[in-house]
């Protein structure tokens, strides 16, 4: 572990200075390396999605570690748009001169070294690779044990790549261990090789990154999301809109887990939207209002208003107005994405301004919470804290930055 972090830091100076044809380049070829070796990632990803069903995993967990050729082509195209897009290394940000003639830059700069712990998704892999090669950073990855198989061969792929073009190979690195020791080595920041620390996966696992490392996290506990309802809203919006929301992926962090119903809709809206969902085959958690709609509705509890269910469920309620609806996404929220589904805008407005998450949306569902959907090419992660990368991180998140000045001789009094 300790010279993966010494070459990554060397790979990373490297990288700070790669000028945006060369790393390209590379992000080309990387994507065509994907394509070629798609035969081998899927035939890793078949052991381990065989051994995942084995030891009884989730259909959750399950539809995040399948690969097809469809994904596969997914991770290429994300890769190719990364490419695509500008270089965010070297932008001034802002420029003054002081009285005395001295010139300031603030100019954007790599980080250095960002270390990505992951479970499931080895489409994450890729990803990660591509963002951080692009910002001019070095990467080091520790994926789930879960997606080990699929997740090394996609890095072989992406080695390759790297190779070919010229660039350090020690630009995009992966743990090449399931041992869980090797994730405590990176929290303590590889005897100061690693900058920054990335977790996407369950509560368990990012709570261990938060609570025991030695370098600044981009993380985010859950993806409670909510979608309110609020008068006035056209009904075949609204259950398009949560249709999709919530089962379009079920897995995926920006899946809508609590329904709100303004009590002012509840006559014209909670029943078409609930059997909807019932019929849809979602299983709906429900208060009193919502359980008179259906039978079908169980009993919504306390623990089910804070639940990532990342599951065909969802919990449904009935408030009484916006002020309502925001105190119960800040009380039971996790400050991911929330929606307000309304003609009003004057409503929309302040929902927007008001609810305090890194995702506000109107009239849009919340599977929006991605970074290709942002324009960014792909994501590292959703980070929910307040720190200068919040919502999806993208390349311009990955990058801090420097100030330069410039004099002509100047001393200070």
């Amino acid at each position: 572990m300790s010279e993966i972090g010494r070459s990554a830091s060397a790979a990373a100076r490297v990288l700070a200075l790669a000028g945006r044809p060369e790393k390209d380049r590379a992000l080309k070829a990387m994507a065509a390396s994907i394509r070629r070796h798609a035969p081998d990632i899927l035939a890793a990803n078949e052991i381990d999605v065989a051994e995942a069903r084995k030891a009884g995993s989730t259909g959750a967990l399950i539809d995040r570690l399948i690969l097809n050729d469809k994904r596969i082509e997914g991770m290429a195209e994300g890769i190719e748009t990364v490419a695509a897009l500008e270089d965010p290394v070297g932008r001034v940000l802002a420029g003054w001169t002081r009285p005395n003639g001295l010139e300031f830059e603030r100019v954007s700069w790599p980080i250095g070294v960002i270390g990505v712990v992951y479970e499931s998704r080895p489409n994450v892999t890729a990803d990660a690779a591509a963002l951080t090669l692009k910002s001019g950073n070095a990467v080091i990855l520790r994926g789930g044990s879960d997606s080990f198989r699929s997740s090394s061969a996609i890095h072989a792929a992406i080695v390759e790549a790297l190779r070919e073009t010229g660039l350090p190979e020690a630009s995009v690195q992966m743990v090449p261990t399931r041992d869980r020791a090797a994730v405590g080595e990176m929290l303590s920041g590889l005897d100061g090789n690693l900058d920054v620390m990335v977790p996407r996966g369950g509560k368990s696992l990012v709570a261990r990154v938060q609570s025991e490392a030695k370098v600044p996290v981009f993380s985010h506990l859950d993806g409670n999301c909510h979608i309110y309802v609020h008068a006035p809203c056209d009904l075949d919006m609204a259950k398009t809109i949560v249709l999709n929301a919530k089962l379009r992926r079920t897995g995926v962090c920006g899946a809508v887990e609590t329904l709100l119903v303004d009590r002012a809709l509840a006559g014209t809206h909670l029943a078409p939207l609930v059997t909807m969902l019932l019929d849809a085959g979602c299983a709906v958690r429900g208060d009193q209002a919502t359980r008179a709609v259906d039978p079908r509705v169980t009993t919504v509890t306390e623990e089910d208003w804070a639940t990532e269910f990342l599951d065909s469920i969802i919990a449904v309620g009935v408030v009484d107005g916006l002020n309502a609806a925001i105190e119960h996404i800040e009380t039971h929220g996790s400050h991911h994405t929330d929606a307000i589904l309304t003609g009003d805008t004057d409503a929309a407005e302040r929902f927007l301004r008001e609810v305090d998450s890194a995702i506000v949306l109107h009239n849009a569902s919340t599977q929006f919470a991605d970074g290709g959907e942002f324009g960014f090419g792909a994501e590292i992660g959703i980070a929910t804290g307040r720190m200068h990368a919040r919502g999806p991180v993208g390349l311009e998140q990955l990058t801090s930055f420097k100030y330069r000045v410039r004099g002509s001789g100047q001393t200070r009094p």
